[in-house]
């Protein structure tokens, strides 16, 4: 075989390999996982709603541009669990039992994302920096919010959705009397609770230096009266040994009668 004809069949085979690949690449960002439904609609739009989910399926299309997730069972939302999605615009996680959320979840479409859902979940607490970069309008209604200072940091960099921001509430909080309140009324009304966080840090120092002072003491005065009580003991001791004057009567009355 001539050298025309090895290159000649070098292309051929490279091309071939080349085409696998493409195909490979297109059915791979076009799959649709089994248990959703695909359509593309000017964007693919991958339905996925009331699936029995407990987890976010892999392999979804990346070119995924509206994802709903809603009425499952999922509980946690992982690190970069979206992250290969960049033409993602909205996101619909709501009706789920949704307790933790990773600060880095929405890594990758934080940028691009348009409309984020969480409403109707479990969650009490998220971690300040978990919507970091996001300009979505963000839904957060329907929660077991425990109203403190890291909500009212993440709220404070949230475009919160204005028809369900009143549905934000305090279901728990560092203060009683606003339990069953809007969160952002309490927060509009001028209350801070990063004050009471440094409030109840303070009183908590204050309690533990108390404490430690208190065993100090203790400690020193144990020591005292331990301490007193051997001087004591030594000197009853001292008094109990004969003394020297007696010894040497003693020594002479017995030297006399020698």
């Amino acid at each position: 075989m001539g050298v025309s004809q090895r290159r000649g069949s070098s292309l051929k085979a490279s091309f071939f390999v080349g085409t696998l690949w493409l195909l490979w690449m297109i059915i791979t960002a076009c799959a649709c996982p089994k248990v959703c439904h695909c359509t593309d609609r000017n964007g693919m739009v991958v339905q996925c709603t009331s699936r029995n989910l407990e987890n976010i399926p892999l392999n979804l299309p990346k070119d995924t541009v509206i994802l709903l997730l809603s009425s499952n069972r999922i509980r946690h939302i992982p690190k970069e669990a979206f992250t290969d999605l960049h033409r993602l615009r909205e996101l619909d996680l709501s009706h789920n039992v949704i307790e933790s959320v990773e600060v880095s979840a929405f890594r990758g479409i934080s940028e691009g994302l348009r409309t984020l859902d969480l409403s109707n979940n479990h969650l009490s607490s998220i971690p300040k920096d978990t919507f970091a970069k996001i300009h979505a309008r963000v839904r957060l209604s329907h929660n077991p919010w425990h109203c403190e200072c890291s909500l009212q940091e993440v709220l404070r960099e949230l475009r919160l959705d204005p028809e369900t921001v009143n549905d934000v509430s305090c279901y728990t909080s560092v203060q009683e009397e606003y339990v069953g309140k809007p969160v952002i009324q309490v927060l509009d009304s001028g209350i801070n609770f990063c004050n009471f966080h440094h409030k109840t840090t303070d009183v908590a120092m204050f309690v533990a230096m108390f404490c430690w002072f208190s065993m100090v003491t203790a400690y020193i005065i144990y020591y005292i009266k331990h301490n007193q009580e051997d001087t004591r003991r030594h000197m009853e001791y001292l008094k109990s040994l004969p003394s020297n004057s007696r010894i040497s009567k003693d020594y002479d009355t017995v030297s006399s009668v020698l």
